[in-house]
C-alpha cells in the first residue's frame, strides 16, 4: 500500500508559494513559526533522508533498542528533521494512522515540537516532526557533563511545558501520553519544547505507557489507561525531576514532603541559586499534581500562574542560562563522522580518522609518492614522508612537524593529505594560526575535499572565530554530500 494521499490532498506542501498560514491556529501563524505546512512524505525520501535509517542516525537516548526509534534526518531542502518509526505492531490500520497525525499536524505552538508530516507505505509507520538540536530535558539533568541545569532554567521549562499543555488542551489534545524528561527538548536557541510525539497515540489502544511503574498516574494503574488528568500526575513527575536532579518515585517524594523533609529532596547543586520560598511554592505544586485523586489536580491554568510567579530572569536568554554557545545554528546538512568529530573539537577521534583515512583521498600526490624508488632524491623523500608518517601516528606531533615541513619541500606535486596532517599536527602544537594556513593549502590541492574544510573549521574554532568554523562545517558537508551523491550516480 502506498502512502494515503488522499488523506493528505487538501494540505499545502511547504514549497507551494500558495500555502497560507492559518492565524488561528492558537494565535501562532505557521509562518511565525518557521514551520513547514504538514505534509505526507514518501517512503524512499524518509530513507534518504535517515541513510537508509542508519544506526549512526539514532538520535532516542536508549538507541535502537526502544521499540519506536527517533532518527535525524535531512530531507533534499537541506532542514534536518527528527523521523519517528514505530514498531511494525503499533499502527495496523493505516489510515486510522494518517488520520491522527493529520489531526496532530494542526496543532502548532512556539512551545511545541511541531509536527511536519507522516509516512504510511505497507506496514511502516513514521512521524516527521521539527529537529532539536540541543538534547533532551534527561540528558541536561541527569548526564550534564560541563554543568548542571540552573535553577532559573528549571522554572522556565515548568513554564514552557505548562504552556504547551495549555494549548494542546484548548486544541483538544487533552491526553498526553508518558509525559517525562525524554519529551522535554531544547530548540537551537536553547528554549525548551514539548515533544509532539506525546499526543500521538502509540498502540492500536492507546493504553501503553512506557515509563517504570512507580512513576505512572495511579488512574492508569488501575484500570490500564490514560484520560486527561494523567498528564498533570505526570507533570508533578518532572517537577520532581527538576527539584531533584534524579529520578524520585513519587510516593517516596510525597513521604518527603509531608514530613517537612523539602530540603532533603532538593537538589545539592543549586545551593545559592533559588529563594526557599520559591522551592517551597515549586514543592507544593508538584505534592498538588501528585494527588491519587484526579479531582484534587489542578489543571493547566492554574500550572501556568503558579509557575509564572516564579519566572524572575525573562529577559535572559536560554542558551545565556544553560552555557551554550551563542552561536547555535543548526546545521543544514549532516556531518560524516570526521565532521561531527571536528564540531566538538575531539581531538583524539580527528587523529583516529586521519591516519585511518590514509592519503587514499589524495590521488595526485598518493602516485607520486608510490613510484619506482629509482633515484637517491625519491629514495629520501620517501623515507621522510614514512618518519613523519610514523611519528603522526605516535602522536610525536613536534617531529611529524618536521618531516612533513621536509616533505612539502621535496614533493614535485604538493600533497593534501600532507597539508592535513601537518596541520592537525600544528593544532596538537598549539599554533592554530599555523593550522588553518595547512589546512587552506590542502583545500588548494584538492579545492572540494571535506577534509580540508573541516579542519579549517577546527582551527576557527580554536582561534574563537565560531561564526567562521560554523560555515566551514557547512561546506564542508556539502561537499559530503555531493560527493556521496557522485558516487551513488
Amino acid at each position: 500500500m502506498g502512502c494515503l494521499h488522499s488523506k493528505t490532498s487538501q494540505l499545502h506542501s511547504p514549497d507551494d508559494p500558495s500555502s497560507q498560514p492559518d492565524p488561528a491556529n492558537g494565535g501562532q501563524a505557521d509562518q511565525d513559526l518557521q514551520v513547514p505546512a504538514f505534509k505526507e512524505y514518501g517512503l524512499s525520501e524518509l530513507r534518504k533522508a535517515t541513510n537508509g535509517f542508519s544506526t549512526d542516525y539514532i538520535v532516542s537516548e536508549s538507541a535502537e533498542k526502544a521499540p519506536n526509534v527517533v532518527y535525524r534526518g535531512k530531507l533534499e531542502n537541506n532542514r534536518l528533521v527528527a523521523v519517528k518509526r514505530f514498531s511494525k505492531q503499533s499502527w495496523p490500520d493505516a489510515q486510522q494512522f494518517v488520520a491522527e497525525a493529520v489531526g496532530l499536524g494542526k496543532v502548532r505552538h512556539k512551545r511545541l515540537v511541531n509536527l511536519i508530516g507522516c509516512c504510511a507505505e505497507g506496514d511502516e509507520r513514521l512521524l516527521v516532526a521539527e529537529f532539536m538540536p540541543h538534547d533532551t530535558l534527561s540528558k541536561h539533568l541527569f548526564h550534564w557533563d560541563k554543568q548542571p541545569l540552573p535553577w532559573e532554567m528549571r522554572v522556565r521549562v515548568a513554564y514552557n511545558i505548562a504552556q504547551a499543555l495549555d494549548h494542546c488542551n484548548a486544541e483538544n489534545r487533552k491526553i498526553y501520553h508518558d509525559l517525562n524528561a525524554y519529551r522535554v527538548l531544547f530548540d537551537e536557541d536553547g528554549d525548551p519544547r514539548l515533544s509532539s510525539f506525546g499526543l500521538m497515540k502509540n498502540s492500536r489502544d492507546g493504553k501503553s505507557y512506557s515509563t517504570n511503574l512507580a512513576y505512572s498516574p495511579p488512574e492508569f494503574l488501575r484500570t490500564g489507561r490514560v484520560i486527561p488528568e494523567s498528564v498533570i500526575y505526570s507533570y508533578g513527575t518532572v517537577l520532581l525531576d527538576l527539584l531533584s536532579g534524579k529520578h524520585i518515585p513519587p510516593s517516596r517524594a510525597l513521604d518527603l514532603i509531608s514530613g517537612k523533609n523539602v530540603l532533603l529532596l532538593m537538589d545539592s547543586s543549586l545551593e545559592g541559586q533559588y529563594a526557599n520560598d520559591d522551592a517551597t511554592k515549586l514543592v507544593e505544586l508538584a505534592s498538588k499534581c501528585l494527588q491519587s485523586e484526579t479531582r484534587d489536580r489542578p489543571d493547566t491554568k492554574f500550572l501556568l500562574a503558579d509557575v509564572a510567579l516564579l519566572l524572575k530572569q525573562k529577559e535572559v536568554t536560554s542558551h545565556v542560562l544553560m552555557g551554550l554557545p551563542k552561536n547555535t545554528a543548526v546545521l543544514p546538512t549532516l556531518l560524516s563522522p570526521l565532521g561531527k568529530a571536528c564540531a566538538r573539537i575531539d581531538l583524539t577521534a580527528v587523529h583516529d580518522i586521519l591516519l585511518k583515512t590514509g592519503y587514499k583521498d589524495d590521488e595526485g600526490a598518493e602516485n607520486e609518492l608510490s613510484f619506482q624508488e629509482w633515484t637517491q632524491q625519491v629514495q629520501e623523500m620517501l623515507n621522510t614522508k614514512k618518519f613523519g608518517d610514523i611519528a603522526f601516528r605516535d602522536k610525536d606531533f613536534k617531529s611529524a612537524i618536521e618531516y612533513y615541513s621536509k616533505l612539502v619541500a621535496m614533493m614535485p606535486v604538493p600533497s593534501a593529505t600532507v597539508f592535513a596532517r601537518r596541520a592537525f599536527a600544528y593544532l596538537m602544537n598549539g599554533q592554530a594560526e599555523l593550522a588553518l594556513r595547512d589546512a587552506m593549502q590542502a583545500q588548494v590541492c584538492i579545492p572540494e575535499w571535506p577534509t580540508a574544510f573541516y579542519l579549517q573549521a577546527l582551527a576557527l574554532s580554536k582561534l574563537g572565530m565560531q561564526t567562521d568554523a560554523q560555515d566551514m562545517l557547512n561546506d564542508g558537508a556539502t561537499f559530503e554530500a555531493k560527493r556521496q551523491n557522485s558516487w551513488r550516480s
